[in-house]
C-alpha cells in the first residue's frame, strides 16, 4: 500500500522548507520513523522521518527543491505488517555510531523481556523532541496507571508525562536534561526488574566512564548542562555525532545563538573531527564536582548557571520579537472604583455559586474583547505582507511560573459569558502551574493580557507575542486622589481606585490612532461597567 510523504509544517508561521538532503534513495527499505531526507527551513534544520515501514518507491522532489508544507515529496510502499523488529538495524542507520557514549550506556541491552516501553510523547504537530527536566519515580518503584512519571520541557509547554501502565519501574534510559526524539523509548516499566544493570555498569567499564542505572546529581548535571546550553536542530546533532564535534565548542550565529548546520560544518571545515564520544564524556566526567555544584539552588552570589531550557525559548522569543515588530507603547488610566464595589459585593456569591474566585481578570478580559470586536485591527496579525483579521478572538494570558513564564489561550474567547471567561482563565492558570497544559492549550493566542501590576507596579512596556500584533500590559489597582467634575462643571477631590493599562502594539499594523480607538473603548467599558456577572 503506496503512503505519501509530505512536507511536513515546522511551526505555525512556517510554510515552506527546502529539502537539502536525502539519507535514502529510491528502492531503499526504510524503517517507520528512521529518518528519509533533511530540509531546512527560517527557523530550524530537522530530519524528518518516514511515517511507515516500508520501500522508498518514489522521490517526487529532488534536493535544493523548496515546496510548501503539505506538498507531496516521496512515496514509500508499505511491505507486510510495517511493524519493526526492535532488535533490528538498517544497514544505512549507522545506529551504533551515531549515538553518544551516554547514549549507549542509558539503553545498551535493549528492551527487557515483558516490559512496556515508556516513550517520548509528541506534544504537538510541530513538536520533534522533548527535554526530560525531572524523573518523578526512580528505577524499583512502583507506579500506577496515569501517575505522574517524569516531566518534560519542549519549545511549547512543560509537562508532566504520566505512566502508560501499572508496574514497576525497571529501566530508566534518558535521565535527566537529555534532549531525545519524539517516540524514543525512555524508560521500561514491568519485565525482569534489574535486568539491564550489570550491562550499563559493564559498559560504563568499558568506556571507563562513571554510570548506575539510576542518574547522580553528578550525571544529571553534567547532561542537563549541555542540554540546557547549547541550541542546535536535530540535523546539527546528527553532524556532531557522525564526527564526534563538541557543540559547546562552536559558536552559534543563528536566533538566540543557535547552532546553524552552516556553523557546524564551518567548525568541521576548519578543526576537523573531535575526539570519541567516549573520551569526551570521560573528559567532562573529570569536571563532575563542578557539575553537581550547578544542581543547587541558582540564586547563590556568584554562581554561574545555564540558562534552563524554557528560560532559553523565553530568551530567543523575545529577540525575535523585538526583532520583527516596531514597538510602540500608550498608557491609560481607568477608574475601576464601580468594579471594585461590584466584586467586594459579590465575590462570596460568586464563588459559592460558580466555584471559582472572582478576580479582575474577567472584568478585563471582557473589557478587552469588547475592544478588539470594535476594532478587529488590534486582533490581526500580518503574515507575509498581507493583514490576516482572525475570526475568534484567542486570548492569551501570561502567567507566571517559579521556572518561567507561559502564555495559556483562552479560545474563543469572544463566545464566552463572564462566568465561562472567569472559569477557563482561572483552570488554565492552575494547570499551566501544576504542568497539566496540553501543547494546543499554549498556542493560536491573537491577541495577550500580562498582568505586571501583581507585584505593585505602575504599569509595564510588555514584549508582543509573535504573531500577534498588540499586548495589553495590567498596572497596579490603587486608591488616588482624583479631580471629579460634575454634570455643571463643578471640582471635587474624591478617593477612587485607578488602574494604569499599556497597550503596546506594532506600528508596522496599528497606527497610534487605532491604539488610541482601542483603548477609548476598552476604558469606557471598565469605567462604566454595567453587565452582569452572573
Amino acid at each position: 500500500m503506496p503512503t505519501d510523504v509530505v512536507m511536513p509544517q515546522m511551526g505555525e508561521s512556517i510554510f515552506e522548507g527546502t529539502i537539502t538532503k536525502w539519507l535514502k534513495k529510491a528502492g531503499d527499505t526504510v524503517q517507520k520513523d528512521e529518518p528519509l531526507f533533511e530540509i531546512s527551513t527560517d527557523k530550524v534544520d530537522a530530519e524528518i522521518p518516514s511515517p511507515v515501514a516500508g520501500v522508498l518507491s518514489e522521490i517526487k522532489i529532488q534536493e535544493g527543491a523548496t515546496v510548501g508544507i503539505n506538498t507531496v515529496v516521496a512515496v514509500v510502499t508499505e511491505q507486510g505488517s510495517g511493524v519493526r523488529d526492535q532488535g533490528s538495524v538498517s544497514p544505512d542507520s549507522n545506529a551504533g555510531q551515531e549515538s553518544s557514549a551516554g547514549e549507549q550506556i542509558a539503553g545498551s541491552d535493549g528492551p527487557v523481556s515483558g516490559g512496556t516501553d515508556v516513550v517520548m510523547p509528541q506534544m504537538g504537530e510541530s513538536i520533534f523532541e522533548g527535554t526530560i527536566t525531572k524523573w518523578l519515580k526512580k528505577v524499583g518503584d512502583a507506579v500506577h496507571k496515569d501517575e505522574p512519571l517524569f516531566e518534560i520541557s519542549t519549545d511549547k509547554v512543560d509537562a508532566e508525562i504520566p505512566s502508560p501502565v501499572a508496574g514497576v519501574l525497571t529501566e530508566i534510559r534518558a535521565f535527566e536534561g537529555v534532549t531525545v526524539a519524539i517516540n524514543t523509548v525512555v524508560a521500561v516499566i514491568g519485565g525482569q526488574s534489574g535486568s539491564n544493570t550489570a550491562a550499563i555498569v559493564a559498559d560504563a567499564k568499558e568506556l571507563n566512564v562513571p554510570a548506575v542505572p539510576a542518574p547522580t546529581a553528578a550525571a544529571t548535571a553534567i547532561e542537563a548542562g549541555e542540554a540546557e546550553r547549547v541550541r542546535s536542530s536535530p540535523l546539527v546533532r546528527r553532524i556532531a555525532k557522525e564526527n564526534n564535534l563538541d557543540l559547546g565548542l562552536i559558536a552559534g550565529s543563528g536566533a538566540g545563538g543557535r547552532i546553524t548546520k552552516e556553523d557546524a560544518l564551518k567548525y568541521l571545515s576548519e578543526h576537523g573531527p573531535g575526539r570519541t564520544a567516549a573520551a569526551s564524556i570521560a573528559a567532562k566526567s573529570t569536571s563532575a564536582g563542578i557539575a553537581a555544584a550547578s544542581s543547587a539552588p541558582s540564586n547563590l552570589p556568584g554562581q554561574v548557571v545555564p540558562l534552563s531550557r524554557m528560560r532559553a525559548i523565553i530568551a530567543e522569543r523575545m529577540v525575535e520579537s523585538m526583532t520583527i515588530s516596531p514597538h510602540v507603547y500608550t498608557v491609560y488610566k481607568a477608574d475601576m472604583t464601580r468594579i471594585v464595589r461590584l466584586r467586594e459585593r459579590e465575590r462570596s456569591r460568586f464563588e459559592q455559586k460558580h466555584g471559582v474566585k472572582l478576580t479582575f481578570m474577567p472584568f478585563i478580559a471582557a473589557a478587552a474583547i469588547e475592544a478588539l470586536r470594535r476594532h478587529p485591527i488590534v486582533n490581526a496579525s500580518l503574515v507575509n505582507g498581507s493583514i490576516h483579521y482572525h475570526q475568534n478572538v484567542h486570548l492569551g494570558i501570561a502567567v507566571a511560573l517559579d521556572w518561567g513564564l507561559i502564555v495559556p489561550v483562552v479560545k474563543k474567547a469572544d463566545t464566552l459569558t463572564f462566568v465561562e471567561l472567569a472559569r477557563a482563565m482561572a483552570d488554565l492558570a492552575e494547570r499551566a502551574r501544576a504542568k497539566k497544559l496540553k501543547p494546543e492549550e499554549a498556542m493560536g493566542s491573537t491577541f495577550t493580557l500580562t498582568n505586571q501590576g501583581v507585584f505593585g507596579g505602575e504599569f509595564g512596556t510588555p514584549i508582543i507575542n509573535q504573531p500577534e500584533s498588540a499586548i495589553l500590559a495590567i498596572g497596579g489597582l490603587k486608591k488616588e486622589a482624583v479631580v471629579m467634575t460634575d454634570a455643571e462643571g463643578n471640582d471635587t477631590i474624591a478617593i477612587r481606585s485607578m488602574q494604569s493599562y499599556c497597550l503596546g502594539f506594532d506600528h508596522r499594523l496599528i497606527d497610534g490612532a487605532d491604539g488610541g480607538r482601542f483603548m477609548s473603548v476598552f476604558m469606557k467599558t471598565l469605567d462604566g461597567w454595567d453587565r452582569e456577572i452572573g
